[in-house]
């Protein structure tokens, strides 16, 4: 659990909590966990954690399964929701080679709604902590820790560690060091969508300064992080959003991270797509996170023999590949985890750690920024205490 101000990330909340946490033996009381807005406004617990039982709200019951694994003194009352309560527990016990850490910042990500609903491929016991990404500060190291010191700045290794809370204990292997003096959103969110940015953009295609990219989801995490990398890279980027109002100002905002080119889908299916291909090279790798008509489209503007890598499908429609593209243009179709990305390379998190060197140096260096955020106040949490860490540096 977080408290202070949660942030979005293009719809998305990111949970913040204070330095120093909840006081042992103190309270909280919150006024609405970001949880039940969320499932209110998807609508999307109907799932493994979420089976509603004749005549009674599903709600309360996730809240009670999310939060029952609490690991600080924390009391919870929702009293829009039944006045469900949670019970008070004690902090779990620090054994010679675990770690302490105060969750500072916890990303949700489409996934990890994914993991509540019970279609993610890894889903943990019941009852079960959400959150599979965020940034944590340690507080306290057991007898045997050498690699890490209270102060640290870690993320988990591996999905299922259960990020939002106010603290974690584990396995001091369960966790990677990351730089303090980096913004803490972007601290935050450096498990998953930079790391599996940079892997497809170097795993699938062999890929020259001036050649370029096209990818749909361009405004998601994923897409902000492709942008960034592949202007570091040398190459260009194709960007693809959803028509909508504020459609300038988030192409202004996508073209400030380094973007080349930022169109609608609708433009894809137009005849001035010819005009663009005057002026960069076709595509050999396509990103798509979407599925749908949408990765249709970014195939059939690929170079021959190019490759198409799928990581997501928000619109959960299935991909329709045209024959052409297969006989003619023999277009390769593929597909990314980066969580069976480590588990393949054995030594996941040195890999990982490599990967992260590379974002961080990019970060500090100026070449690339944290996600676009905002504050959204439907989310707001009252917190026990004032103290709050800085979201930006």
């Amino acid at each position: 659990m977080s408290c202070g101000s949660p942030l979005t990330t293009h719809g998305w909340p990111i949970l913040s909590s204070p330095v120093g946490g909840i006081p042992p033996g103190r309270t909280a009381s919150l006024q609405l966990w970001v949880m039940l807005s969320i499932a209110s406004r998807a609508g999307i617990f109907g799932g493994r954690l979420g089976r509603q039982r004749q005549g009674v709200s599903p709600l309360p019951h996730i809240v009670l399964v999310a939060l029952r694994a609490q690991s600080l003194p924390l009391l919870c009352s929702f009293s829009k929701f039944d006045g469900s309560r949670l019970e008070t527990l004690q902090s779990a016990e620090l054994r010679d080679s675990d770690i302490r850490a105060q969750i500072l910042a916890a990303p949700i990500n489409p996934s990890d709604i994914n993991m509540v609903q019970g279609t993610y491929p890894i889903l943990p016991d019941l009852p079960a902590i959400g959150g599979n990404e965020g940034v944590g500060q340690v507080m306290d190291v057991g007898s045997k820790v050498t690699n890490l010191k209270p102060g640290d700045w870690v993320i988990p290794s591996d999905a299922g560690l259960g990020t939002w809370r106010t603290e974690a204990v584990g396995n001091m292997n369960g966790f990677i060091k990351v730089p303090n003096n980096i913004p803490l959103l972007c601290a935050a969110t450096l498990g998953v969508n930079p790391c599996t940015a940079y892997r497809m953009l170097s795993d699938f295609e062999t890929l020259k300064p001036g050649d370029s990219v096209i990818q749909n989801a361009a405004n998601s995490g994923v897409g902000q992080a492709t942008i960034q990398i592949a202007k570091a890279m040398g190459l260009k980027t194709i960007n693809v959003i959803r028509n909508r109002p504020d459609l300038q100002q988030l192409t202004d905002s996508l073209m400030s991270l380094g973007a080349d080119y930022v169109i609608t889908e609708e433009a894809l299916r137009k005849p001035e797509m010819k005009e663009l291909f005057k002026k960069v090279p076709r595509p050999r790798l396509a990103l798509n996170g979407v599925g749908g008509k949408s990765a249709t489209e970014i195939l059939r503007h690929l170079e021959k023999g190019g490759t198409i890598v799928t990581y997501g499908g928000m619109a959960k429609q299935p991909i329709t590949v045209p024959v052409s593209a297969l006989i003619f243009n023999n277009v390769k179709i593929c597909g990314f985890w980066v969580t069976q990305w480590k588990l393949d390379h054995g030594h996941g998190v040195q890999y990982k750690e490599n990967i992260l060197a590379i974002v961080c140096r990019q970060l500090n260096m100026g070449m690339m920024s944290m996600p676009s955020t905002e504050v959204d106040n439907q989310f707001s949490l009252i917190c026990s205490t004032s103290q709050d860490h800085s979201l930006e540096k």
